[in-house]
């Protein structure tokens, strides 16, 4: 999740909203970026990725609000995009740019904001969870603890059986997660997915290099996975259809 508002006494006030909501309902909520320019926002997009967006509307800089979500559309047309608004006027403009937004967020008074930003939150969580149902093809949910965690297809390098029994190491764009679960359970959710070896499923998308002599494959984040012997075969088959 990532805030931009400008309004430092606003914005950490919706920051303190969103950690006390988070503490007590919904562990999988994580709050990535909190800042008061469009910049850090675009920045942090360059590389990475979150699923929700608080975003001022009257932002005091050469992107508004509006057209900060409309960058943001663009790399993920299925963000979860909240507006604040100190003009409850300003609204109808989401339609003008042609901006589904979540909710609204109107600057009154703080129990008032407090009690949308609940709401708000309540409804974009509820999203986030829906989303692997909706678009079983694009994304996988894991559980991680008591967090729920929606991964894309497309972002995931490997899974790896972890030393620990019964779990899994998944690592992914944004980092890795370990979680209980059984490779097998994967093998079937794309075909860019391969079991090379009993302790490894690999993305097929994102290999880089094969290594015949000493059977491995080196993935694109640098990582290296072994290939059993059996599986050798195919996999140079696998790999010439990409």
């Amino acid at each position: 999740m990532i805030i931009c508002e400008d309004n430092l006494v606003q914005r950490e006030f919706i920051y303190k909203e969103i950690m006390n909501y988070t503490s007590f309902h919904e562990p999988s909520i994580e709050l990535v970026l909190c800042t008061n320019t469009p910049d850090e926002v675009l920045s942090y997009l360059n590389n990475y990725q979150a699923d929700c967006y608080f975003l001022d509307i009257e932002l005091d800089h050469q992107l508004d609000g509006m057209e900060l979500a409309m960058e943001i559309r663009k790399k993920d047309p299925l963000a979860t995009i909240i507006f604040i608004t100190t003009h409850a006027d300003r609204l109808k403009l989401t339609f003008t740019y042609k901006l589904a937004a979540l909710d609204f967020i109107v600057k009154d008074t703080p129990d008032q904001i407090a009690t949308q930003v609940k709401e708000a939150l309540q409804a974009a969580f509820e999203k986030y969870i829906q989303f692997a149902e909706v678009v079983p093809t694009e994304l996988i949910q894991i559980n991680i603890g008591e967090r729920i965690k929606n991964i894309a297809l497309q972002d995931i390098y490997f899974f790896e059986t972890s030393t620990i029994p019964h779990k899994l190491t998944l690592y992914e764009k944004n980092g890795f997660y370990e979680f209980y679960g059984r490779l097998k359970d994967f093998e079937e959710v794309n075909p860019s997915f391969y079991r090379c070896h009993k302790s490894f499923l690999i993305n097929l998308q994102h290999v880089k290099e094969l290594d015949k002599k000493k059977r491995t494959v080196t993935m694109s984040n640098g990582a290296i996975c072994v290939i059993s012997f059996r599986a050798f075969r195919e996999l140079q088959s696998r790999l010439s259809a990409y």
